[in-house]
């Protein structure tokens, strides 16, 4: 078993301090994508009441989606939308703390990743789906990153949408939690066992073996922290934690879980979240509009999201 704080509502054992958090976690949590939106009147310089609703947003549900241009902009890439340019969004990202980026050999030389469908012929990238216009399954992001880089956060951020699909699910892994927790505190317990989910060694990311728990309480902010992928190659499941990712995955096939959000991001739009469980459904381009998204990850939370804020 990982290290859980004293009386964290992620300790099996702390069934009142549990409760607690539940009860008031599921109070007033948006009923829809739609009511976590947040308009950005002057795009990239959100006002401090636009910056507290965002910081609300995902202390509430971890995630947040931001409209950085006016909805009746229609254009694939507006003239108004900012944050276009990856140093304004990073910018941008800084107002809500996020500053370290966790950069791979498939991010871009400024940290940020362009997600975009290239031919199969176009190199290493190619090989990984999210650079494909293939369906994405459920999964968080930097799953497969050694404890000392935990991707923590991320912003997607729409500069071209596609002419049809890319919509995302959306999930918020405490509620998944509680979910779990509820039908059998076994279940979680075995998932956040430190050895319960394994990932083989990459070569070609020149990426070693990394062994953790699916669910831990972070030791820096005191927040659940999920590690979670969905496909059923180059990965292992250990022990007791192989029977409950099998109800674990159930729940996430039927969509058999409240808060279960989807939500198809325009230009100009992003989404700003606390590294929540997510899809994407398959798209299509045409040679004259070819979805873009940037994908900055980060090692920290967003601002103002820690259990001390709550």
């Amino acid at each position: 078993m990982v290290h859980l704080r004293r009386r964290s509502p992620f300790d099996p054992r702390a069934t009142d301090a549990y409760r607690r958090w539940r009860d008031a976690k599921i109070k007033d949590y948006p009923p829809s994508a739609e009511a976590l939106r947040v308009e950005i009147h002057t795009p990239g310089q959100p006002t401090p009441a636009e910056r507290a609703e965002i910081e609300r947003l995902c202390r509430k549900t971890n995630m947040a989606v931001y409209a950085a241009r006016s909805p009746s902009d229609s254009l694939p890439n507006p003239p108004s939308d900012p944050l276009s340019d990856k140093d304004r969004l990073k910018a941008f990202a800084g107002l809500f703390g996020l500053e370290s980026l966790d950069a791979n050999m498939l991010t871009d030389d400024d940290g940020v990743s362009s997600i975009m469908a290239v031919a199969e012929s176009s190199g290493q990238r190619s090989r990984y789906i999210p650079y494909t216009n293939h369906p994405i399954a459920w999964h968080t992001d930097g799953y497969y990153n050694p404890p000392h880089r935990q991707v923590r956060s991320m912003i997607l951020h729409c500069v071209v949408p596609a002419i049809e699909g890319g919509v995302n699910a959306l999930l918020d892994p405490e509620i998944l939690y509680i979910r779990l927790r509820e039908e059998s505190p076994d279940l979680v317990a075995a998932l956040f066992r430190s050895d319960s989910m394994a990932i083989p060694a990459n070569d070609d990311d020149n990426r070693p073996e990394q062994t953790g728990p699916v669910f831990s309480s972070d030791p820096e902010n005191g927040r659940l922290h999920m590690r979670y992928t969905h496909r059923t190659r180059s990965i292992a499941w250990q022990g007791e934690a192989a029977a409950a990712v099998v109800r674990l995955r159930a729940i996430l096939e039927a969509q058999d879980v409240p808060y279960l959000f989807h939500y198809r991001l325009e230009a100009g739009e992003g989404m700003i979240c606390n590294n929540v469980l997510h899809t994407r459904t398959a798209f299509r381009d045409t040679p004259w509009q070819r979805r873009l998204l940037y994908r900055a990850r980060f090692l920290e939370r967003v601002a103002g999201t820690t259990m001390e804020n709550d």
